[in-house]
């Protein structure tokens, strides 16, 4: 038959002269635990004073490694003792001592103020007596638990991290907008270089011969002496880029044009063809 085997807390209890003492002492080491300023001497003696009185029978530092652990099963083991022996008179005793502890050392932490009112519902005494028993103790009023889903509840206590997020958007936000000025930059340019081009084509083409057959020649973008069929094969492919069917989509100007520039290539087409020998 296989050795039971017991948890450190489990063989403390067995250890024990009074079970709910024990119990009691480990969740005032949990909130020892969670006063973060405290030395390791420090929490052990104030957690010795607390014990005056109870009839435990054993030493306190196995209760403060099993705290410093954050062992939930022993919490809840110590949460049944509790439950199951404890009166309410002995409960209040209990979560004045907590309180005492709690505060000790300055400003209740958030840690705390949750393992409060889990002790104080553990123990069966109402929220509004817990408010009550606080401010006696204290002289200031239990404040309302923080929520740690809300983000402000973090950006108090991770700065840092709130920070450099700051700082990393910052930087992205730079980023996008150098790159967008740089396209702005670049689409500017790639305009100048295009209306250059077409200057210099109609510059080219203005001071050619004026003869109307070079000029005709030019509209369908041909070299003197083409052949009847460049011409045909040229006036095709420009016919096919600027048929006014093709900008109707457009506005109404933009149709015009198209409308002027298919007239002068349909002119120079059927002139270059009648002056052609076939």
């Amino acid at each position: 038959m296989p050795i039971a085997r017991f948890s450190t807390f489990e063989l403390v209890l067995l250890q024990s002269h009074q079970q709910a003492d024990t119990a009691t002492l480990l969740l005032l080491a949990w909130v020892l635990d969670h006063c973060t300023t405290l030395t390791p001497h420090q929490r052990y003696w104030r957690l010795a004073r607390k014990a005056e009185g109870l009839a435990h029978g054993h030493d306190l530092a196995p209760l403060l490694r099993i705290a410093g652990q954050r062992d939930t099963h022993a919490v809840q083991l110590a949460a049944e003792v509790l439950h199951r022996q404890c009166s309410a008179e002995q409960g209040h005793g209990i979560i004045q001592k907590a309180i005492a502890l709690a505060v000790e050392n300055g400003r209740l932490s958030p840690a705390n103020h949750y393992i409060l009112r889990f002790l104080a519902d553990l123990l069966g005494i109402p929220p509004a007596m817990l408010e009550t028993l606080f401010q006696a103790l204290t002289g200031s009023a239990l404040p309302p638990p923080d929520d740690p889903s809300r983000e402000a509840y973090w950006r108090a206590r991770n700065t840092a991290y709130y920070r450099r997020q700051a700082e990393r958007d910052a930087e992205q936000a730079r980023a996008q907008q150098q790159r967008e000025q740089e396209q702005e930059q670049e689409q500017a340019r790639q305009h100048q270089q295009k209306e250059r081009e077409r200057r210099e084509r109609h510059g080219r083409a203005s001071a050619a011969a004026p003869d109307r057959t070079l000029q005709a020649l030019a509209i369908l973008g041909l070299d003197p002496g083409a052949s009847r069929r460049d011409i045909r094969r040229a006036y095709r492919r420009m016919a096919q880029l600027h048929h006014p069917d093709r900008f109707f989509a457009e506005s109404e100007q933009a149709t015009a044009r198209a409308s002027q520039r298919f007239q002068r290539i349909k002119k120079a087409y059927d002139y270059l063809m009648q002056r052609t020998p076939a």
